[in-house]
């Protein structure tokens, strides 16, 4: 079951009055793909959306209206439902009862009574709201079916402090949402508490593996940082032995060059916690910059020959 399905099942348990009821089957009429003088089409792969309109058209519209219902098979055990207005009178009936001019859709705020917005909401997103799986990607958005009804939910969205971001995709306006606390915001308002709860125990454990791998590439990091110096350092020291230059160290580099010989492993702070007189990182440090001048220097007249 997708994520996306979990929303439609829990949403649609909400719509429970009357007047969530009115406002969820405007949001799906109102931001449905086909929506012409000639014909209103509803379609969905949802079965969730199939259970519901029929509902919803028996609780609005009594018995006196009637979608054509038609199932049309994708293969894969997946079908479209549709239902399709097209006798005349009973589009006018939707028209008239919910003021939709079908050449300019766009939504009017009085058939939203009794706080229900959210239910609104919900229409819409049953009508062309899609769901990312959120283990994957934080994504929701809407596929509107014109720009100025596209701007207008972005308003509403936006009165409950929940920025969308607009973009064309394929002739159509679609609006989406990546922040997952605005996600959270929209699903919460739309009547998908549980789902909300969810997302954000998902945004936890992807939060808590981030930082677990940050860890451990920082550790990954530091070890091979201090391999690649403990490398270096060996070389130098090797290059000192070899050029029989060894005497002519200081009694304290011929100490720390003989710890590193021994322990190519160490740090240099865990270094300079062996040395006789115990010193910290950056003395350390300063002492192998030594050694390597004396290296470099002593590679420099081999090369010349010397």
């Amino acid at each position: 079951m997708s994520f996306s399905h979990e929303v439609r099942e829990e949403i649609a348990k909400s719509i429970i009055d009357r007047d969530r009821q009115f406002a969820c089957l405007y949001g799906i009429l109102l931001y449905s793909r086909i929506f012409t003088e000639e014909q209103i089409v509803l379609q969905s792969e949802s079965p969730v959306f199939a259970r519901l309109v029929p509902m919803l058209f028996r609780v609005v519209f009594r018995a006196e209206l009637h979608p054509d219902v038609r199932a049309i098979s994708r293969g894969a055990d997946q079908s479209l439902v549709s239902y399709t207005i097209s006798d005349p009178q009973q589009r006018q009936r939707i028209c008239d009862t919910y003021h939709i001019h079908p050449q300019r859709r766009e939504v009017r705020l009085s058939n939203l009574v009794n706080n229900s917005l959210g239910a609104f909401l919900a229409g819409v997103f049953f009508s062309c709201g899609s769901m990312m799986d959120p283990n994957k990607e934080y994504h929701l958005e809407f596929n509107t079916p014109s720009p100025l009804l596209c701007a207008d939910l972005q308003k509403l969205l936006r009165s409950i402090g929940v920025q969308g971001k607009h973009i064309q995709r394929k002739h159509m306006d679609v609006l989406y949402l990546k922040d997952s606390e605005h996600i959270e915001d929209t699903l919460t308002y739309m009547g998908a508490q549980q789902c909300t709860i969810a997302l954000m125990n998902i945004k936890i454990r992807k939060d808590m593996r981030n930082k677990a791998n940050r860890v451990r590439n920082c550790d990954e990091a530091n070890i091979n940082k201090v391999v690649s110096a403990a490398i270096r350092q060996t070389q130098d020291i090797q290059r000192i032995v070899q050029c029989g230059q060894w005497e002519n160290l200081s009694l304290d580099l011929q100490e720390l060059a003989q710890l590193r010989l021994e322990n190519p492993e160490l740090s240099l702070k865990e270094l300079g916690e062996l040395l006789s007189v115990p010193i910290g990182r950056s003395g350390v440090n300063h002492r192998f910059q030594k050694i390597a001048a004396i290296a470099k220097e002593l590679k420099q007249r081999a090369a010349q020959g010397e």
